[in-house]
């Protein structure tokens, strides 16, 4: 089972919560128990080969740095 990041709609609570495609619409805030959440679509880290470990979505493809002046 995927582990998802959501934000409550009314108190704002940001949290994750573990979830199967068979109880996804079954998600309540933590904090104040409202059904209204939001998935956030949050980045992942990975290990490259190198070692270094980036946020998906990061830095250049042709380097392993957050940003550089041949990507931007």
């Amino acid at each position: 089972m995927p582990i998802y990041e959501f934000t409550c709609d009314q108190c704002q609570e940001r949290f994750e919560e573990l979830v199967s495609a068979s109880e996804a619409g079954g998600v309540t805030c933590p904090a104040c128990g409202c059904a209204e959440v939001t998935r956030v679509f949050s980045s992942f880290a990975f290990k490259s080969d190198s070692g270094v470990g980036a946020a998906a979505g990061s830095g250049c493809s042709s380097c392993s740095q957050t940003s550089c002046s041949t990507c931007g």
